[in-house]
């Protein structure tokens, strides 16, 4: 019996199967070598997954199984550039009607075209899946797989910004067990709904199967074969990052050129992710810009990827399409970030995802790519993630003032200032100086003045505030209020009505925060300072009034203890504490509190 085969099914291992089971005489179409030896030569793992069964066909024969006749000729440059519309494909058919031959393939459309055209075909489907899959060194709580040839496999298992690397298993990988994993994602990310190859050049793969992102390398690219595939391990929604009314608002109506920032894994995506839907549900057209594709998104909000490998040419289409936000993962390159300029100054709502340790650098990227000037309208927040969780978020604004730190009135310039949202206080000022652009942190010493007022101003609302609070003053006018998270909406009131007594009676206006020390947070040591009058009196400080802890010296714990309003722990003379107390003070240690 004469077979011809296709790509397809020489790739897949099938056709090999099907002769060392039957037998036959084989018409080899040139044109099926030439597209696998095109692929080798760029690279691709099919190229070489495809050469190697061509060289077990060649055993059978060698062996007397089968006889193989190589037909045709290589295919012309117009029908390389055509092969996706099915001009090899097609090369292949007539080889299997001039031959009166049965094609045998595992591509569905070739074998109904065939069958269109009369020629008998063998349509071989693939069932039986591999031993090895990705999904099988997943389990619920694993981020990511790191798997390379002759290696323990690996995985980051955990949360974003709590996570441990460790080894799933004792058996070293396999070059071939990985090539057998490697051809199973490609093969399947060609036939799976919401699957893609979204990458594929010399040495190097990435491809979205489902819901994991992978990445397959190999020579000349890497040193061996590798396969790094990430799972978005929770979803969440907006609230569970517990933005209050104001950000929102912003958000929603104040601002349209965001920037989210963070390091690898500190969980960018999953904050992205949850602001897509949270605009797609309040009445936004939203759109993404992603390569790879892999943010996991409600079916509302397509997701768009590099037309023709050019992310500006997708912004072409964006802006016929005209979203209200488009999502931009990730903004890294030149080009990125010249289309997220253009596509925002074109009025449309831009969020970006950048790599950044710190929410500075985020705006660090912009400089020499984006013209100065252009900045704040492009992006007016960054919102940086640490941990899962919002850790700083910053606005710009650009004005035409003295920089900080100079002096004279003739050195007025345009100046970028970049305010911390919560405390409005300006952290950074971006300006040009000669010919440099230069990014300078804005250091504040508060006069005795501002310090003067600070307490008068403590005062004051002492009459009308008996909780622990703080006041700092940021402006002329303006003050902020720290006090606990639980108390802020009795000092707010209905309607705003208790916080409108009190800027009536201070004669400011009031933005009322809560506390944002870290050192609030369990397991922190505060250094505490230490008073003898009748009693030993341990000064913590005012905002830690009410948390229970322990009094240690250096690393040693004496006893537990609940600091009082004043921010003040009372040891009563000749009790057991205060000898314990004595004996620390003696031996010269550091007192310090940690809470409970």
């Amino acid at each position: 019996m004469k077979f011809v085969p296709d790509t397809s099914v020489i790739i897949n291992g099938k056709f090999y199967e099907l002769l060392e089971s039957m037998g036959g005489e084989v018409i080899l179409p040139e044109a099926v070598i030439s597209e696998i030896e095109a692929q080798a030569n760029r690279g691709l793992l099919i190229g070489f997954t495809g050469l190697k069964e061509l060289e077990k066909i060649k055993e059978l024969e060698n062996s007397g199984k089968i006889k193989i006749t190589f037909y045709g000729k290589r295919p012309e440059k117009w029908q390389i550039e055509k092969a996706k519309s099915g001009e090899i494909d097609d090369i292949i058919r007539n080889a299997a009607l001039e031959n009166d031959a049965e094609l045998v393939t595992s591509d569905y459309i070739q074998s109904v075209v065939a069958k269109i055209k009369g020629i008998k075909i063998r349509y071989i489907e693939i069932k039986k899946p591999p031993e090895i899959r990705i999904e099988d060194f997943f389990d619920e709580k694993t981020m990511s797989v790191h798997l390379k040839e002759n290696t323990l496999p690996r995985a980051k298992k955990g949360l974003p910004g709590n996570f441990v690397l460790v080894n799933i298993s004792d058996k070293i990988l396999t070059r071939e067990e990985l090539e057998e994993i490697s051809t199973d994602i490609i093969e399947r990310a060609r036939s799976t709904k919401n699957s893609y190859i979204e990458i594929e050049t010399k040495g190097a793969t990435v491809v979205q199967l489902s819901e994991y992102r992978i990445v397959i390398t190999k020579e000349p690219f890497s040193d061996g074969i590798e396969i790094t595939a990430v799972k978005p391990l929770v979803k969440l929604d907006i609230d569970y990052y517990k933005i209050d009314e104001k950000l929102m608002n912003r958000i929603k109506n104040g601002t349209n050129g965001i920037l989210i920032s963070g390091s690898p894994g500190a969980g960018k995506t999953t904050f992205a992710q949850a602001l897509a839907e949270w605009y797609a549900k309040n009445g936004k057209i939203v759109k993404t810009m992603e390569k790879p594709r892999d943010l996991q998104v409600i079916d509302e909000i397509t997701q768009y990827t590099s037309l023709e490998g050019d992310m500006s040419k997708t912004g072409n289409i964006l802006l016929m399409v005209r979203p209200d936000i488009t999502i931009f993962d990730e903004v890294r390159t030149t080009e990125d970030f010249i289309v997220y300029a253009d596509l925002r100054l074109a009025g449309v709502g831009m969020v970006g995802i950048v790599h950044a340790t710190k929410a500075i650098d985020a705006i660090q990227r912009l400089i020499g790519r984006v013209e100065l000037g252009v900045i704040p309208q492009v992006v007016d927040t960054v919102i940086h993630i640490e941990a899962g969780k919002i850790a700083k978020i910053l606005i710009l604004e650009y004005v035409v003032k003295i920089p900080s730190g100079l002096k004279e009135e003739d050195l007025a310039r345009p100046v970028i200032e970049i305010r911390d949202y919560y405390t409005g206080i300006v952290e950074y000022e971006i300006y040009s100086f000669g010919e440099q652009i230069v990014v300078v942190p804005v250091t504040r010493e508060k006069s005795s003045i501002y310090k003067l007022a600070e307490e008068r101003l403590e005062e004051l609302l002492k009459n009308y505030i008996k909780d622990v609070f703080k006041v700092e003053i940021v402006g002329e006018n303006t003050a902020n209020l720290y006090i606990r998270e639980s108390m802020i909406s009795e000092i707010i009131g209905k309607k705003g009505s208790n916080i409108e007594k009190l800027e009536k009676i201070t004669g400011m206006h009031l933005e009322v925060y809560p506390f944002k020390d870290e050192n609030l947070s369990k397991g922190n040591k505060i250094e505490v300072g230490l008073e003898k009058k009748k009693d030993y009196l341990l000064f913590v400080g005012r905002e830690y009034a009410g948390y229970t802890g322990y009094i240690m010296a250096d690393s040693e714990i004496l006893f537990k203890a609940t600091i009082s309003k004043d921010g003040y722990i009372r040891i009563k003379s000749n009790s057991e504490n205060s000898k314990i107390l004595e004996k620390a003070i003696k031996s010269a240690k550091k007192l310090y509190f940690v809470i409970e």
